[in-house]
Parts: structure tokens; sequence; C-alpha cells
């Protein structure tokens, strides 16, 4: 059991000495890439294809209203090119209509059965309809037509997004009977975080952990930039 938690009152609740972490890796400047990009690509792989951690995709995803009020969830992380982390959503969700006004975000992936975690910061643009397009493809037909069912964010009656499942199914219906012809919404595509931050971090014993971060050189282009690297405290 990792947690252990304590009830002094009925209304406290404390969480008793956590473990120990015990990443094996050094985590340092000099032995990271010279692109964050680069580094993720060989830390993502790695876990892919050690098959240790659940949903290595799975993000938390912090964004903000214009007056500076956060709201953080879990998304998918789908795509990683050569500018930055791509996800896909509704347009119309609050995570959206917050990016559309305060255009910066922030990620994190939290490996935690290798003690693991990146941290991105960065600006946002909404990928083009065209790789959005050939990202919708690849989802089973289920994740496309509640792509048409979800008003995401939006307040519902109970049933309501059953009931416009259904009409959806017969609506998009091939006339010859075989299967669903299910077009890309306007409102859904991708967003891509560009980033001009990023943490790595190796959990180790005494909670003196090893992290390494990259800053964006100021007036670095978003393609091709130059990082400066450096050593963070615990």
């Amino acid at each position: 059991m990792d947690v252990v938690i304590s009830q002094p009152s009925p209304e406290k609740i404390q969480v008793l000495p956590h473990r120990q972490y015990q990443t094996s890796d050094s985590l340092t400047p000099s032995t990271v890439s010279p692109s964050p990009l680069d580094q993720f690509r060989i830390w993502f792989k790695q876990v892919v294809e050690d098959g240790i951690v659940k949903e290595p995709e799975a993000i938390s995803l912090s964004t903000a209203t214009p007056s500076g009020i956060p709201s953080a969830r879990m998304v998918l992380f789908k795509e990683l090119d050569e500018r930055g982390f791509v996800f896909f959503t509704n347009y119309t969700s609050r995570k959206s209509r917050e990016l559309e006004q305060n255009p910066h975000a922030a990620l994190v992936f939290y490996w935690r059965e290798i003690h693991k975690s990146v941290r991105v910061l960065g600006t946002v643009e909404k990928v083009s309809r065209e790789e959005s397009e050939a990202y919708y493809r690849t989802r089973p037909v289920g994740s496309q037509l509640g792509a048409w069912a979800s008003k995401q964010s939006s307040v519902v009656e109970e049933g309501e997004v059953q009931a416009r499942l259904q009409k959806l199914e017969e609506r998009f219906a091939r006339k010859d009977g075989e299967g669903l012809d299910i077009p890309m919404p306007d409102f859904w595509g991708g967003w891509r975080v560009i980033p001009t931050e990023v943490e790595f971090w190796c959990g180790k014993p005494s909670r003196l952990h090893d992290r390494v971060r990259y800053l964006r050189e100021e007036g670095s282009p978003s393609e091709n930039p130059s990082w400066r690297i450096e050593c963070l405290a615990p």
C-alpha cells in the first residue's frame, strides 16, 4: 500500500509518510539531449516499449481565463511534431474557450510506476484542419460519433446525450447499410502546445529529486529553437 491515511478528527485527513522514490536514472544537464523534444522522444519511447506505465499518454492540461482563474483536467496526448505537443478536443469546450482567450497552457506527464515526470509550459495554436482530419479518421467509430454527440462542458439533461447519439447513428448510417460514414465536426480538432519551458523530473530518495529544465532562448523561433539547460534544486 503506497498511501496511509490518519483521521485524527471527522473533518481532517492526514496522509502519512509516502514511500521513497527509487529512480535509478541520473538526470543532469550533461546527460540530456540539447533539445527537450528529442529528450522527450527518448523517454516516451522507452516508457511505451517497457510497458510498465499504464496510459503513458495521459496528461494533466491546465488552462486559465484572461483574468487568471485556472482550471485543470486530464486529456490524452496524441502527437509530437517539430513544433510541440498535440491533443484533440471539442473547440466549444471550456478548455478550448480558455485557450482562445488566453493562448497559454501547461501540461504534466506523470509516470508513477517509474517515478518520472515531464512538465511543459507554452503557447498554443490550433492544428490545421487537414491534421485534425487525419487523426479523426484513425478514431474508432464510437469515438467519432461521440465527438458529435457531446456538447462538451455544457449542462445536459439525464439521457440527453444517449438520445442524441441514437439520432446521429440514424443520420450517418450509410445507404448501403454497411456501417456509418461520419465526417469530422467543424467544432472539433487539435491544439498544439509550443513549449517555452520543459522540465524533466526523476524521483529520488529523501525527496532529493533530479530536475533538469529547458528554457527557450528569447527571440528563438518555435521551430528549431535554442534552449538554455539548467539544473534545479529538488
